[in-house]
């Protein structure tokens, strides 16, 4: 008979009659059947609470011109899939090139006025040394004028060489505006709104396309404040998708605004995507399962030890007993009753008591008091 902390209520009197209904075959000692066994044993429950969430782009937001120019090509559409400086739009750049001429004749003339300040330079310091050679020669003034031309003639090198880099400087701008004249994509990402057509002439900093990163996807929910104790930088959690797909993501900050309504804080997680049924959006709804407090222990059995007999669920715990002169082990039915699954495990509420083995495979085959032999299992 079975203890009564053991028994089911409304599906004891079945058990019974199916304990009953073996009784022949318990009688007859057939060969040991070879099954592998499992303990019963303690697993860490961690109880979640759903949170509603949705998956947020990292980087998301315009593309902008950098300068000024009517608009002669575009080359994306919405729904264009671009990678990190492809060429988005096209401004003209006849007047930019010509600027372009300009700056680069400007510097040529700079770098000459350079070369020539150093010749005088050169010419003023052998005119000094002659008079410096002749000054008791000559008069003294003359030697002042020499040593003042060469003063001179250094103040002008450095105004020349302050011209080329004048010079040098606006040519780099001329050639910045030529590059900006084609307006290239900051990161990879696809196009989800086109501002701009054709012939339209956009100035510094005008909005041109619209462009989401959809590769580097983040997972934001708001999490009541009382459920926040779980939420530390590092932590896991799994995340249910809409197509049904489970994931797992760390939380990698909580942000520090709190809805004065809802008593909730946006918390940001860093997902592992594994495979989908859909393609991923930004925006996707995901289901947040947030720790709902501290992990408990549980009494757990094996998933494969449960079978399903007249609507109970029935394991066989392998017990030695004496027969004659050898002792035996023996497979006998106990009904049970499951809590939340841990894992490839359930939780025990009733029936069984920790270190019992039960059979994990095998068990379709069994009936009560059955011989067997075991192998452990390696679970």
């Amino acid at each position: 008979m079975l203890k009564d902390h053991q028994r089911r209520p409304g599906s004891g009197f079945f058990f019974v009659l199916l304990i009953a209904m073996y009784a022949h075959a318990a009688g007859a000692q057939a060969p040991a059947s070879l099954v592998r066994v499992d303990p019963v044993r303690n697993e860490p429950l961690e109880q979640t609470v759903p949170v509603l969430g949705r998956l947020v782009a990292k980087r998301a937001g315009t593309v902008a011109a950098r300068i000024a120019g009517p608009v002669v090509q575009i080359r994306v559409q919405v729904g264009s899939r671009v990678t990190t400086d492809d060429v988005i739009a096209e401004l003209d750049a006849e007047t930019l090139q010509a600027a372009h001429a300009v700056a680069s004749a400007g510097r040529g003339e700079a770098q000459a006025r350079l070369a020539t300040s150093k010749a005088e330079q050169v010419l003023a310091e052998q005119q000094r040394r002659r008079y410096e050679r002749l000054k008791d020669a000559t008069s003294k003034s003359l030697y002042e004028d020499a040593r003042q031309g060469v003063a001179i003639a250094a103040a002008r090198v450095e105004e020349a060489r302050a011209g080329l880099l004048s010079a040098q400087a606006a040519l780099r701008v001329t050639e910045l505006n030529l590059a900006y004249a084609q307006v290239r994509a900051p990161y990879d990402g696809v196009v989800t709104e086109r501002l701009i057509e054709v012939g339209s002439y956009v100035q510094a900093g005008q909005a041109l396309v619209h462009l989401v990163s959809d590769r580097e996807l983040e997972v934001e929910a708001d999490v009541p404040f009382e459920r926040l104790g779980g939420m530390q930088p590092g932590a896991t959690v799994d995340v249910t998708l809409d197509d049904g797909t489970r994931h797992v993501a760390e939380v990698r900050t909580v942000i520090p605004t709190e809805n004065p309504q809802t008593r909730t804080r946006r918390v940001r997680f860093v997902p592992r995507f594994g495979s989908t049924r859909l393609a991923l959006a930004v925006d996707q709804s995901a289901t947040v399962h947030v720790p709902a407090g501290a992990p408990r222990e549980v009494l757990s059995v094996h998933k494969d030890a449960i079978n399903k007999r007249g609507g109970a669920d029935i394991v066989f715990v392998v017990m030695k007993e004496t027969v004659g002169e050898r002792e035996v082990l023996l497979a006998k039915p106990r009904q049970v009753r499951l809590g939340e699954p841990v894992g490839n495990r359930f939780e025990v509420l009733q029936g069984l008591q920790l270190g019992e083995r039960v059979v994990v495979r095998g068990n379709e085959r069994l009936r009560p008091d059955t011989p067997v032999r075991v192998e452990e299992s390696a679970s």
